[in-house]
């Protein structure tokens, strides 16, 4: 709790915008719980407020860990701005259409039914599109300058950034079929919850270890140079096998989800 009370605490003083839009997201999970208590309409074979939640749940994570790292670069004040100000409205215009169409009682992705419809997924396509484009500048960035933490730890980040790249990119493939099922239609047999295929592959499951690469592989770099201390290279050496070897099961849930195999048969 002291280390998630130091992060807030550096959000917020360093990219309250950021830290605004978490809070907002984390708003909208306590709403969207609320509605899953009062309103049993399903969808796809879940209830309509759990996929919002989830999404809040995870946005709201994502913008903080976007707060928190960016403090570690050594960009300007306005160029910090800007970055910031890019990630706050493009996550934030992208959850209120995820809740908006939830509370519609509608899917919010690969949503074509209509006209309307169509505009607000084709608006979210392009909302993450520059969401990626700001995961490729922190990438670019985090190789050409000298961050303001450990070497080891600088190597984490780099790689959580590739990950995250990498579980976006599947994300992409999800809107190239329309669904992220493979071998049956979207709202099959799911695992409690999340809702992961049971009975056939599901993308979802390497696009949700991707997106959180950002925040695992960061945090096994921070404890591994707090725990250990070994020399420099050691560290260097251990992050790297852990990003690898944390990028090839994100691999490898990719390959089975794409052969029509679930993660977890029931």
């Amino acid at each position: 709790m002291r280390h998630l009370k130091y992060v807030l605490q550096t959000v917020r003083r360093e990219s309250p915008i950021l830290y605004g839009i978490a809070m907002f997201h984390f708003m909208l999970v306590a709403l969207c719980f609320v509605g899953w208590m009062v309103d049993d309409r399903m969808l796809t074979g879940l209830n309509i407020w759990v996929k919002p939640m989830k999404f809040s749940l995870s946005g709201g994570i994502y913008v903080l860990t976007s707060g928190f790292l960016i403090t570690l670069y050594p960009f300007s004040r306005r160029k910090k701005n800007i970055v910031n100000n890019i990630i706050s409205w493009t996550m934030a215009l992208e959850i209120c259409i995820v809740v908006f169409q939830a509370a519609r009682g509608v899917r919010s992705h690969y949503n074509q039914s209509s006209l309307f419809d169509g505009i607000l997924f084709g608006s979210m396509g392009v909302l993450i599109s520059i969401i990626v484009l700001t995961m490729v500048f922190f990438i670019v960035e985090t190789i050409r300058l000298r961050l303001n933490t450990s070497r080891p730890v600088q190597w984490g980040i780099l790689l959580g950034w590739l990950v995250v790249l990498f579980g976006s990119w599947v994300g992409g493939q999800m809107i190239g079929q329309m669904s992220h099922n493979v071998g049956v239609p979207d709202g099959g047999e799911g695992l409690p919850l999340i809702n992961w295929s049971t009975i056939a592959g599901d993308l979802r499951v390497a696009h949700f270890f991707g997106l959180h690469g950002i925040q695992i592989i960061p945090l096994f770099a921070v404890l591994l140079t707090k725990k250990w201390s070994g020399p420099k290279l050691a560290k260097n050496l251990g992050v790297l096998f852990f990003g690898l070897l944390y990028a090839a099961w994100i691999g490898f849930t990719f390959y089975q989800a794409k052969q029509g195999m679930p993660l977890i048969r029931l």
